[in-house]
């Protein structure tokens, strides 16, 4: 079973745990996701499609996240996502921390932080090993064709991440 720490409304540890998805938390409790958004030195930004197994929006384009598990950091949460999905070492890789934005779900009771972090990575498309279970293609995108993408209402957390793409 994987849990999740509880985060006051600062972004500090309460020191209580969460189980996965379980979507317990009340008002100025939250729990901590990572976005890893990894760009080519070419300008081309690495999206992937969401399986259609995925209850919440399958199908749709996003950048590689999940959530920080109990007791992990925010940097080696990121690491370890992007790892994850796209097989990328971004460890090495010019970039890091960009900002953290915040959303309330009181009614499903999941409210999260969300540290975003900006790789630069010159890798080429045979070092990508997508993990099949969450991601259904790849794209190297333009910060123009994500855009055209979130207009067509397919790109998840656009948005809220849209500066990172500039």
């Amino acid at each position: 079973m994987e849990y999740w720490d509880i985060y006051d409304a600062d972004k500090k540890r309460t020191g209580r745990l969460m189980k996965r998805n379980d979507w317990c938390l009340k008002d100025g409790e939250y729990h901590l996701s990572v976005l890893g958004v990894v760009v080519r030195p070419d300008g081309r930004y690495l999206i992937t499609k969401r399986v259609m197994t995925k209850a919440w929006a399958p199908g749709w384009w996003e950048v590689s996240g999940g959530a920080a598990q109990a007791g992990e950091e925010s940097y080696d949460a990121v690491l370890r996502e992007v790892r994850e999905e796209t097989g990328l070492d971004v460890s090495k890789a010019d970039g890091g921390y960009v900002f953290t934005y915040h959303r309330e779900n009181p009614e499903e009771g999941d409210n999260y932080f969300v540290d975003v972090y900006r790789f630069v990575l010159d890798f080429k498309e045979e070092d990508l090993k997508l993990q099949t279970e969450e991601t259904d293609g790849y794209r190297l995108a333009t910060a123009e064709e994500i855009k055209e993408l979130a207009e067509q209402g397919i790109f998840l957390h656009y948005g809220s991440i849209k500066r990172v793409f500039a």
